[in-house]
């Protein structure tokens, strides 16, 4: 039966994909030197997602919105980083945003929703 599923999900996920190109939003707009910054920032960010899921999709908008240079890994089809968010971010969970911080400490967050909020209140005030 799950075999049946497959090329079901595998469609709906090109959907999501056309639909996310088709209506993708403009980047804002920073001086040189505050996106430079703001760069600077995003490099202790880290974004573990799978490039058909629908929440996935849903953050990197937001961090597309807010001109955010986050590293990517693909946690569906790159076993090292799908062992890394399993082994230590806890679950197999997507999206998951590992934050670095300047410490050295990691925290991993998890939720598209709690994910862009901070994103949000982070970068946006960065302008």
């Amino acid at each position: 039966m799950g075999y049946i599923f497959k090329p079901i999900r595998w469609l709906l996920g090109q959907i999501i994909i056309l639909v996310d190109w088709l209506t993708r939003p403009k980047p804002m707009q920073r001086t040189l030197g505050e996106q430079k910054d703001v760069d600077l920032q995003t490099k202790n960010l880290v974004l573990y997602q799978f490039k058909q899921c629908p929440f996935c999709v849903k953050t990197r908008r937001t961090m597309r919105r807010l001109a955010l240079d986050i590293e990517k890994r693909d946690a569906r089809y790159d076993p090292k980083w799908n062992q890394e968010l399993i082994n230590d971010g806890g679950k197999y969970q997507v999206p998951c945003l590992k934050i670095t911080t300047d410490d050295g400490s990691i925290e991993w967050m998890y939720e598209s929703t709690v994910i862009n909020r901070y994103l949000s209140e982070r970068f946006t005030a960065s302008v």
